[in-house]
């Protein structure tokens, strides 16, 4: 069989055309190219010049975002426990002497803007590196470098909430008399101190508006950081300064940073107190005298660099009693300094013109009082603070005197406390110079009318003085004896109730117009069977008897003189089915005097000498009786004439004998 033969065409007209050759990658020839081509199994050489110099490529002249790269890789390598790279991030932050090689400034700015990028892997494990962020020198960078730091502090409490404690010690902790930079180089700072208070209190406000709950955690980190009862004067305003500058930006935490400051000056008060009770008498009258105007500029104090007070005694012969005596003013200095400073925060409270602020500022005075002042016993100045912004206004007066009143009756409170309301009421009543004639007389009724009322319930189960049984009641009527002495003027009845002392009617001539009920409440509560006169401070009652004797009054001096011959050791705890105790010689001794009421009154004299000068025209001092301290001052002063001339007598004699 014979195959078919295909007709030839245009297909196969191009299969049968020779097919180009595909190019090669071999370089053509030039035809003046005489050299020889190399071996493909030979390498060419590589010389190096000499000249070039080799080196490492330093922090500071890699990018940012190289620098950022390197930080994160050197965080997720610590993470696996490779810490050559981690090591060398926290070395940036380290502090350093000057003879060490430290981190140049933009490095550390590249680094800081690196951590801030990769914050959301900062997590506990890179606890120590945060740590050595936070110890770094930020305070004395320029203001790129705190605008940088301050949002990496932002996003780093944000993301990594376990950090906002430790941020927040460290802002604090800048905000004290020695920085904490400066403690652990000893180095001087070319920042002036008040600069970098300012730049703390920048990036603090800066954290509160980022984080509003913050709050409740810089409040523990402040009463954690107060400087201790003991630290120098300068450690204790440096920090109440800042602490009153934190109010103005976080107005949610001034209730609670006043009652700190508060509370921390009421144990200095107190510390005082006792160490004046413990040096020598004499040493005590100039401790207040003693004490120096310190400067009056703030700016001054911030930036001084000097925590100490005073240069230290080293000499270990000086007397303890002038060492002690040293202490004791200092301590007072301090105090004096830390009033001084709240009444002149408090005075900016009150000058508001709107009357919610001041309303708002008497109610944390109030509170303070209420939870701090009033429960602690002997407190001597602190309280002063409201004494003098309670008499602002007519109606702040109303106001404490209503709850100094309110709590005395309280029954719910502990007697102790209702006795330093009553106290307080009656102090307050006596010595405040805007308190009004119409202020004493409500306060004169309310007080007559609960006496009367608490005298005529107990009056027939009792067969004595009982101190314990009948506390609050001798100390209202203690406080009606206190206020009396003061204030008896207004408590004359007649058409003109202020009398001139030249106006006063001597002993001799008509007897006084007393409003109504004034003596009645005298004769059915110091002669019942409750005897207050033998409870009541010594002191107290025998000025009331001088008075009360020359005005015509009441007489009470046959009283105190049966008093006398009366033991409060028998009454303990009587009632009308119980026996009076049995006497002894060591009972009838013991403890008598600790039976009687203190003479504590917390508006007595003010003597600091800084901040008395806010309260100079509230005060209400002593005046004496016309008629009877007149002849009380010529006697004393007849009786200091007469040994006069009895000693120029002797002389005399003595000069006469030797001639």
């Amino acid at each position: 069989m014979t195959s078919a033969i295909r007709p030839a065409g245009p297909t196969s007209a191009l299969l049968t055309k020779q097919l180009p050759r595909r190019s090669t990658l071999v370089r053509k020839r030039e035809d003046d190219d005489t050299s020889q081509p190399s071996s493909p199994s030979k390498r060419s050489k590589v010389s190096f010049d000499s000249d070039v110099e080799v080196r490492l490529v330093e922090d500071w002249e890699k990018s940012p975002v190289v620098i950022q790269e390197s930080v994160r890789r050197a965080i997720q390598k610590h993470a696996i426990g490779d810490n050559a790279g981690y090591d060398r991030v926290k070395a940036i932050y380290a502090p350093t002497n000057e003879d060490d090689d430290a981190a140049t400034p933009t490095s550390e700015k590249y680094h800081t803007a690196a951590l801030l990028s990769n914050v959301a892997i900062l997590d506990k494990k890179c606890a120590d590196l945060v740590h050595a962020v936070l110890d770094s020198d930020w305070l004395e960078r320029p203001d790129d470098y705190l605008h940088l730091f301050r949002q990496l502090l932002a996003n780093l409490v944000s993301a990594q909430g376990y950090f906002l404690p430790n941020v927040l010690h460290m802002l604090v902790d800048n905000l004290t008399s020695t920085l904490p930079s400066q403690r652990r180089t000893n180095a001087s700072s070319t920042v002036p101190r008040s600069q970098m208070y300012a730049r703390v209190h920048k990036t603090l406000q800066y954290l509160l508006q980022i984080i509003p709950s913050a709050c409740r955690t810089l409040l523990s980190v402040l009463t954690k950081i107060f400087p201790h009862q003991s630290d120098s004067r300068r450690a204790h305003i440096v920090y109440v300064h800042n602490l009153l500058k934190i109010t103005d930006y976080a107005p949610i935490l001034q209730t609670d940073i006043l009652a700190l400051i508060t509370e921390r000056l009421v144990k200095i008060d107190l510390q005082v107190q006792e160490d004046l009770e413990e040096i020598a008498e004499d040493a005590e009258e100039g401790v207040v005298q003693r004490v120096r105007r310190v400067q009056s500029d703030m700016d001054k104090i911030l930036d001084d660099s000097e925590d100490s007070d005073d240069e230290s005694d080293t000499d270990d012969e000086v007397d303890q009693d002038i060492l002690r005596t040293k202490e004791v003013t200092k301590n007072v200095e301090k105090m004096d300094c830390i009033l001084d400073m709240l009444f002149a925060y408090y005075d900016q409270q009150f000058a508001a013109s709107s009357a919610s602020s001041q309303a708002s500022s008497l109610n944390v005075l109030l509170s303070q009082f209420q939870t701090i002042i009033l429960p602690t016993h002997r407190s001597r100045h602190t309280q002063f603070l409201l004494f003098h912004f309670v008499q602002q206004s007519s109606a702040h007066v109303d106001v404490f005197v209503g709850l100094c009143a309110q709590t005395s009756f309280d029954k719910k409170r502990p007697a102790m406390v209702r006795q330093a309301a009553a106290a307080y009421l009656a102090s307050f009543v006596a010595r405040g110079l805007h308190v009004s004639s119409d202020i004493v007389r409500e306060v004169w009724d309310y007080l007559s009318t609960e006496l009367k009322r608490i005298c005529r319930e107990s009056e027939a189960g009792c067969r004595g003085p009982d101190p314990q049984r009948y506390s609050t009641y001798y100390a209202l009527v203690q406080a009606l004896l206190y206020i009396f002495c003061f204030r008896w003027r207004d408590l004359e009845s007649g058409p003109d109730e202020d009398y001139d002392d030249d106006e006063l009617p001597s002993i001799y001539s008509e007897e006084r117009q007393w409003r109504p009920g004034v003596k009645e409440t005298f004769q059915l509560n110091l002669f019942s069977r409750l005897n207050p006169l033998k409870v009541c401070s010594p002191a107290i009652v025998t000025e009331f008897a001088r008075i009360a004797h020359h005005l015509r009054v009441v007489y009470v001096y046959h009283l105190l003189e049966t008093n006398k011959r009366i033991r409060l050791s028998r009454y303990y705890g009587s009632s009308s089915y119980t026996q009076v105790n049995r006497e002894t010689a060591l009972t009838a001794q013991k403890d008598e005097d600790r039976q009687h009421l203190d003479e504590y009154f917390p508006f007595d004299p003010y003597y600091l000498p800084r901040s008395k000068r806010w309260i100079e025209g509230d005060y209400r001092e002593w005046k004496g009786i016309p008629g009877l301290d007149d002849e009380k001052a010529i006697e004393s002063a007849s009786d200091e004439g007469e040994i006069e001339d009895s000693d120029v007598e002797e002389g005399t004699e003595t000069e006469e004998s030797n001639v």
